[in-house]
């Protein structure tokens, strides 16, 4: 670290910035220049910013060695430390006393803050601090003005939140059903449309599908039956330890035909350690995420899953090299109902990352968004290691 902050840096950082927020550019992209401006004049290894609702925090912007908290959902937003401790705890030898924060207030109310991790060296002076406060200042007077910020809202009150728990099982249910019934449908209106061209071998491979797929139907609405609770709303398979590469390879097996062969399977390590949490999830979730980067890529192009570890958590990604993702929509495509078709892409029902969302936080992990270096969109989902 050095002994005092790059005052050039910072000068010509905040101007760029200030700019950009004088054009009405959408804050969350400019809260991220911001973002990286503090670790560059502090000379720091990492930085993040953490937005404030009832109760919890989620890091919604991080760079350098912060960057694996991106998408953490942190509770005791009152206390700097317990966002201090969630960025340490990420990076690999992290020190707490290597991080410091700044709370960003809009109006006398604190609406996030702001970190960075520091390498060996002294611990940070006063002109340190003093450049947190100052970046701290500018990211606060930014959520005064709401343009393209998160701001998520306050928990839901208990009917609320069980009204909520109904929508996500409807939504599982929805996506558990839609393979099945599709390939269903689809042969049947061949045997209607092409009986006499199949010939007697086609007729019977059609049967035999339309009954395979017919008995996997009524066993997936027994399981669905069964994990409904007596107020309607989501119950949960049991959570335990899981092979989270066996678990990846069944799911993409699980996949619709046409996107199953674009999926390429990358690294994935012998050896892994077990996550924790529902596996029966790792199917809903890896759907979702392939189906966007479908949507969001040319045909025919390879969508890439890998997995690894750090100290206590268990990670895959899915990438594309498709459109991309603006900085501004990385928190916001993970919003219910939220479409982004007319900024090019081809848009969905806007339930399908948000039911991702809820079903990793549900197993304590999280789920972060980001554009890809070259083009095209990362998604990462972690889990917690058994």
């Amino acid at each position: 670290m050095p002994d005092r902050p790059d005052y050039v840096t910072l000068t010509r950082g905040q101007i760029a910035a200030l700019d950009r927020v004088n054009a009405g550019e959408p804050g969350l992209s400019v809260l991220a220049q911001f973002v990286r401006l503090a670790q560059d004049s502090l000379g720091a290894l990492g930085a993040g910013f953490a937005e404030y609702s009832s109760g919890h925090a989620r890091i919604i912007s991080a760079t350098g060695v912060c960057e694996p908290a991106l998408g953490r959902r942190v509770a005791n937003t009152g206390d700097l430390s317990s966002v201090n401790n969630a960025f340490a705890g990420r990076i690999e030898g992290g020190e707490l006393r290597q991080m410091l924060g700044a709370r960003c207030e809009m109006n006398g109310v604190v609406v996030g803050s702001l970190h960075v991790y520091f390498g060996a060296g002294p611990d940070p002076g006063p002109e340190h601090h003093a450049v947190m406060e100052l970046i701290a200042g500018h990211l606060g007077r930014l959520y005064g003005r709401q343009a393209g910020l998160p701001v998520h809202p306050e928990p839901a009150p208990d009917q609320a939140r069980r009204q909520e728990d109904r929508d996500l099982w409807v939504a599982v249910t929805s996506h558990e059903l839609r393979t099945p019934v599709t390939v269903i449908k689809g042969y049947a209106d061949t045997l209607t449309n092409h009986w006499d061209t199949l010939g007697e071998p086609g007729r019977r491979e059609a049967v035999r599908v339309i009954g395979t797929r017919a008995g996997e139907l009524a066993r997936l609405l027994d399981r669905l039956l069964s994990a409904t609770t007596d107020d309607g709303s989501a119950g949960t398979s049991p959570s335990g330890p899981f092979d989270l590469a066996e678990a990846l390879r069944e799911a993409a097996g699980e996949l619709p035909g046409a996107l199953r062969q674009r999926v390429r399977f990358g690294e994935l390590p012998p050896g892994l350690p077990k996550a924790y949490g529902n596996r029966d999830s790792v199917v809903t979730i890896l759907t979702e995420l392939a189906t966007n980067a479908e949507r969001n890529s040319e045909p025919g192009t390879p969508i890439e899953v890998c997995a690894g570890t750090d100290d206590d958590t268990l990670r895959f990604r899915v990438s594309d090299r498709g459109i991309g993702i603006a900085p501004e929509h990385v928190e916001q495509a993970f919003e219910r109902y939220w479409r982004a078709g007319e900024n090019g892409r081809q848009a969905g029902a806007g339930l399908g990352l948000y039911l991702v969302r809820r079903l990793v936080e549900r197993q304590n992990g999280w789920v972060s968004l980001r554009p890809r270096d070259g083009g095209g969109t990362v998604a990462e989902v972690r889990l917690p290691r058994a």
